[in-house]
């Protein structure tokens, strides 16, 4: 059977010939094909091509060569004959009226699922194009986690469009280049694609700044002449030092793209003049132990930089990525750069997870096939389980894009990476999460530490758990990695809707009891009626969603409670005199009438404690019902509270303590100090005798010559409790003065 595709038709315009020619160029580079799946690659290229007949692209060709290209580039990576099908009918379902049932018929399920995940969804209404972009992303990435090809055939058809981006009205350039460089390009580089992340990045630059790129460019290349000697006496010398130890390595030129040359001259506010580590070399071996050796070679030829060792053999970069690399200073003092790996790393540096994948179809169950940074792909789909909007989802996975990671410790020695910038938190929910949701505390490195703690390179991190412990909202404003993130809002929304209920069904009793009516009527019998006339006047289908929204603030319970008062004496229910002059006319009535909810801090998401206050039990509070945030404490002197109530006083709720609270409660301290050593230590220390746990430290950035202020956020009982510390804090050396901190709580400092 030949390999050639069929010929021109005379009948159809010269321009195809055009096509014609790049699938020749595509069937010469997938000899690697059987025979049977090179024909299945010319039968997806006729239906393209049919399918696209009439269209052309900007700059006249026939439209077909787009996929075409797109299938090229896949090629490079070896992908097998569905993803080169799917590669050349990946608009075919968007732009041609294409269904994906005639795919299934006509090339099979597996093909069809590859274009269906490719093709946008242009076809649905969205409120904005962020919603829409957002979708498409979100169908894209989930159909990527089930099959890492659909991403690959995507990014070689962005590639494509980058490439040709000088074809499009230049209205688009920045629009499409930032997209590129803030979605496809962090992609490629988390899946192990560098030349091609690479390349994204520069025709980003290219069609962002053009001016600047071809400055630098220009640039760039009168440097690449005046140190074209410089360059070949390194070469020489590295490649006779490896001989002279029995080394044979294959050495390879790099030089800095100029992306990222740019980037380092506006992050370190350098000129091009002092970028000196613009070119290093790649030096590719056969054996590991070969890499090590060459590493010692080099080292004792040219001196290296300090810190700028990097063993990525023995801990892998998040995306499968190994090498050495390390930064020696060259003749002239020019830095330059070597990275040290073997055939294998390479072929995986430079395709990355199209060279797993490969490695995944010739042997499935091979060490390869299980090392190859496919978590994050896998992780797509819980995030999805958990997250059902469109826009949180894809922040989610953007959180994940950069995989700049540090890498640290089970207790047993178990290497995990995370995202620089990962806290506890962020590593408990890494491991199960069970361990997330029950977390209490942790110690690294033998030291008990903070949950919002950063972790660094080579920490051992021991959790410890409780199985009374639940998520804490606060843990959102510090966690990392979007599959933490996903977990804590979705269990906060489900016991949210609960608890919601409860308080919801608690404040509507209150404000019917104020109506003169004890009990909250069943939903059934005779008041079954009366519910659904209620629910049809507040638009809930429900009366679980009736309570729940005004548990969270949507709905105010006393205008609730006066509709159904109001119902049930049309049914002959009649309001309690007595009843009401207890509850109504209280000596609080002038202010607040929904009857008192009394808090011991067991009431969960429902209820929040103000941070800008934090109110503790003994301080007089008030209950603000924010839209959809549920009930917010604040102290009666609270600035914030005051203006809430002036603008807003029907949404305020009567609150008070419980006689017996659950939980400790957090509150903010000053502590001004003289300067002296070991001064944190000695007040931390008495926080802690006096039985204050402390949850955040802050300390000032200006340095002064006497005194500074310590900011202490620490957890107490009550406010006779805080009392007791602020007293041991007066009695401390060096302490000059303690005082709580909150908008517009009054407490005399204690100096």
């Amino acid at each position: 059977m030949s390999h050639l595709p069929p010929p021109p038709d005379p009948n159809r315009p010269a321009t195809s010939n055009v096509a014609v020619a790049s699938f020749a160029q595509l069937i010469e580079q997938v000899r690697y094909l059987s025979e049977h799946d090179l024909e299945q690659v010319r039968q997806a290229y006729r239906f393209a091509d049919e399918s696209h007949l009439g269209q052309m692209r900007k700059n006249g060709d026939p439209y077909i060569t787009h996929p075409i290209a797109v299938a090229l580039q896949c090629a490079e990576w070896q992908l097998d004959a569905h993803a080169l099908m799917a590669a050349l009918m990946h608009d075919a379902m968007e732009d041609c009226g294409v269904t994906k049932q005639d795919l299934i018929q006509r090339f099979g399920a597996p093909v069809a699922e590859l274009v269906d995940g490719l093709t946008k969804l242009d076809k649905l209404e969205f409120d904005t194009r962020e919603q829409n972009q957002a979708e498409s992303f979100r169908k894209m990435l989930l159909a990527m986690s089930r099959d890492v090809r659909v991403i690959l055939i995507k990014l070689a058809d962005r590639t494509h469009n980058m490439r040709t981006m000088g074809d499009m009205p230049r209205s688009k350039w920045g629009r499409i280049s930032r997209e590129t460089l803030e979605i496809y390009a962090p992609i490629a580089h988390r899946l192990g694609l560098n030349v091609t992340f690479r390349e994204l990045q520069d025709l980003c630059f290219k069609h962002m700044h053009p001016w600047r790129y071809t400055v630098l460019s220009k640039a760039t290349n009168k440097a690449r002449a005046r140190r074209k000697d410089l360059i070949k006496k390194v070469q020489e010398e590295v490649k006779h030092a490896l001989k002279d130890q029995g080394l044979q390595a294959t050495v390879f030129g790099r030089e800095k793209t100029l992306f990222s040359i740019y980037s380092k001259m506006v992050e370190k506010h350098l000129t091009f003049a002092q970028v000196t580590d613009m070119y290093g070399f790649r030096l590719i071996f056969n054996t590991l132990m070969e890499c090590y050796s060459a590493l010692g070679v080099l080292h004792q030829l040219y001196k290296p930089l300090p810190g700028k060792f990097k063993d990525y053999i023995a801990i892998p970069k998040v995306n499968g990525y190994q090498s050495l690399h390390t930064t020696l200073v060259g003749p002239g003092g020019t830095n330059v750069e070597f990275q040290l790996r073997t055939t294998a790393m390479d072929v995986v540096a430079e395709s990355g997870v199209a060279a797993h994948w490969l490695y995944k179809v010739n042997a499935p169950e091979s060490e390869a096939a299980t090392r190859l940074g496919t978590q994050w792909l896998q992780s797509l789909l819980d995030i999805q389980h958990e997250t059902k909007d469109a826009t949180e989802f894809w922040d989610h996975v953007k959180i994940d894009l950069f995989p700049d990671a540090v890498y640290v410790f089970t207790p047993k020695s178990k290497i995990m990476s995370m995202p620089r910038g990962a806290t506890v938190i962020d590593f408990a929910y890494a491991i199960h999460s069970d361990i997330g949701h029950r977390t209490v505390s942790a110690n690294i490195n033998g030291e008990r530490v903070p949950l919002r703690t950063e972790l660094k390179n080579g920490d051992v991190i021991e959790i410890i758990t409780a199985n009374i412990q639940k998520p804490n909202p606060a843990w959102l404003s510090f966690v990392r990695t979007g599959r933490a993130r996903s977990k804590i809002r979705h269990f906060l929304k489900t016991m949210a809707l609960d608890e919601s209920l409860a308080l919801g069904e608690k404040m509507l009793l209150q404000a019917l009891r104020v109506e003169g009516i004890a009990n909250l009527p069943e939903y059934d019998g005779p008041y079954q009626q009366v519910w659904d006339k209620l629910l049809r006047s507040t638009s809930n289908r429900t009366k679980e969603e009736l309570l729940a929204d005004i548990g969270m603030g949507q709905r105010i319970a006393s205008m609730v409670s006066k509709k159904l008062a109001t119902l049930l004496a049309e049914v002959g229910i009649k309001p309690d005199v007595v009843l009401i002059s207890q509850e109504r006319y209280s000596p609080q009535h002038e202010t607040i009438s929904q009857g008192v909810l009394a808090l011991d801090g067991s009431e969960g998401g429902s209820i929040q404690f103000a941070s800008c206050c934090h109110p503790i039990p003994g301080d007089p509070i008030i209950g603000y019902l924010g839209r959809g945030e549920g009930l917010v404490i604040h102290t009666e002197d609270c600035h914030v509270g005051k203006k809430l109530l002036t603008r807003d006083r029907e949404r305020f709720l009567e609150v008070e303590w419980s006689d017996e609270p659950t939980r400790s409660f957090e509150v903010g301290l000053l502590v001004t100090v003289e300067n002296g050593k070991g001064v944190l230590a000695r007040v931390a220390s008495t926080l802690t005798a006096a039985e204050a746990d402390i949850t955040h430290v802050d300390m000032r950035d200006e340095r002064a010559e006497q005194a500074t202020d310590l900011k202490f956020t620490v957890a107490v009982r009550d406010r006779e409790h805080l009392t007791n510390i602020m007293k041991a804090l007066k009695r401390t050396s060096s302490v000059l003065k303690a005082q709580r901190t909150g908008n517009g709580v009054k407490t005399k400092p204690q100096t």
